[in-house]
């Protein structure tokens, strides 16, 4: 069995905050800006952030009342009594002080706009369930995972190296970002009947379990189609080629849960979800890297 602060880690769920940056460091290598140090910083800052919030999820969470003894999904540790709230508040903020110090580094090698978007991130990790209205108890999480774990990550990630965006690293941060918020969307569809009764709105639990399951498939292939899309603009088609691997894995996750799976029936296409993600984007990054290899930047 994990340790509890494993377990209060979550490392499951890591994978959204890496894939993102592996793509972005993959994109950069592609178009001939790459940079160590920058992209292994970038690397951490996410993981950190990942960190701190899944901690601080944990215990506030179990102080508003949404994990009990009736919780469906994997154990939380202050819940269970494996931790003390206290310790594990204080192990989430300095995981923030640690993002933060990093992000003091990529502001001293790209500028101001890396400032602002480690700013928004740290705080948007910990107004996830903080504050007087948490994005995950209002039905907003879905655009923070978009945003942060998608575009501000890959397109971020890009920026410390090449220090300009370009429209494939956007593009890319919607494709990755749309399988963060297909992760998310099987947690809350599995945990939609509990939210409901503690009173937190997430998107499922607003929309209803039948469109929650169509959103989810649009979010699975929106992940394959837009590499697409962008090579269709011109450039980029082995990532898209590549990518093609996974699209079986992609279509079996929806097809468990638009075929009825509920509750703790979705545990396994949450962790079936998590490593799509990993696989798409390894796939996409390696299109990226033999890209470069066989046709230059």
């Amino acid at each position: 069995m994990l340790s509890p602060w494993l377990l209060g880690m979550r490392p499951k769920t890591l994978t959204a905050a890496a894939a993102p940056v592996a793509v972005g460091a993959a994109l950069a290598f592609c178009d001939g800006v790459f940079a160590l140090l920058p992209s292994q910083a970038a690397l951490a800052g996410a993981l950190l952030i990942q960190i701190g919030t899944n901690l601080a999820n944990d215990v506030l969470d179990y102080r508003r009342g949404i994990d009990d003894e009736a919780r469906l999904g994997p154990t939380r540790v202050v819940q269970a009594g494996l931790l003390p709230a206290g310790q594990v508040t204080a192990a989430a903020a300095g995981a923030f002080a640690l993002a933060a110090a990093l992000g003091l580094y990529l502001v001293h090698v790209s500028g101001w706009p890396i400032l602002v978007v480690g700013v928004a991130a740290i705080v948007s990790g910990v107004l996830y369930t903080a504050g007087p209205v948490p994005l995950a108890y209002v039905g907003l999480a879905d655009m923070f995972v978009l945003v942060f774990f998608g575009l501000a990550a890959v397109a971020g990630t890009y920026y410390v190296q090449a220090l300009t965006v370009t429209p494939a690293s956007l593009a890319y941060g919607v494709a990755v970002g749309a399988l963060s918020v297909a992760i998310l969307n099987v947690n809350n569809l599995r945990d939609i009947d509990t939210d409901r009764r503690a009173g937190k709105r997430s998107l499922a639990v607003r929309l209803g379990a039948p469109a929650t399951r169509t959103y989810y498939a649009a979010s699975v292939l929106a992940a394959f189609a837009v590499p697409w899309l962008q090579a269709l603009s011109g450039d980029y088609w082995l990532p898209a080629l590549f990518s093609l691997l996974a699209l079986p894995d992609g279509l079996k996750a929806i097809g468990a849960v638009r075929g009825g799976a509920k509750g703790r029936e979705l545990n396994p296409v949450l962790g079936q979800t998590a490593r799509l993600q990993a696989a798409h984007a390894l796939l996409l990054s390696v299109g990226l890297v033999a890209e470069s290899l066989l046709y230059g930047a």
